[in-house]
């Protein structure tokens, strides 16, 4: 099934010669069809996030996901990100695939499967942290030039006095 997608967001059929639904498209996928939807202008290819819109929307799946998931993963980059949910989210489909066709209910799916290793993790600074640490060390250097201030104050009355 080829789907061109236009700048209006609308999604044409190219085998039936209609505009379709995100829904339509997720039917025709569950009948067994492959599809590859691609930009109408540029002919470049949308079908991983045209997939993924229509698990997130039609299966309603961001309310399996908690919050704080889905902030730490806007937050990483594309690079590790495409590691994690590469490497974790297939690892799990298989194992989840294993267990459910059972291989004649005498087979143990978790019998030497690992996880793969676990990337080392990045450090993502938030914003609040990151603006943070400059403003430290400008605390620093004040207290600095506060002490230095005093010791000089102190130094002239004593010369006075």
């Amino acid at each position: 099934m080829l789907v061109k997608k236009y700048g209006n967001r609308r999604l044409y059929d190219t085998e039936a010669s209609r505009y379709v639904r995100l829904d339509e498209i997720a039917e025709r996928i569950r009948a067994g069809a492959d599809v590859r939807v691609e930009d109408a202008k540029s002919g470049a290819d949308l079908t991983a996030p045209t997939l993924a819109q229509i698990i997130f929307e039609d299966r309603n799946a961001a309310r399996l996901l908690p919050v704080p998931l889905l902030l730490q993963l806007i937050r990483m980059g594309d690079a590790p990100l495409a590691d994690f949910l590469g490497r974790y989210l297939g690892w799990a489909f298989d194992l989840y695939m294993q267990t459910r066709n059972g291989f004649g209910g005498f087979y143990n799916p978790f019998a030497g499967l690992r996880p793969p290793p676990m990337p080392e993790p990045v450090e993502v600074p938030r914003a609040s942290e990151a603006s943070a640490a400059p403003a430290r060390d400008e605390i620093k250097e004040l207290r600095a030039e506060l002490a230095e201030l005093r010791r000089s104050i102190k130094g002239k009355r004593s010369r006075r006095g």
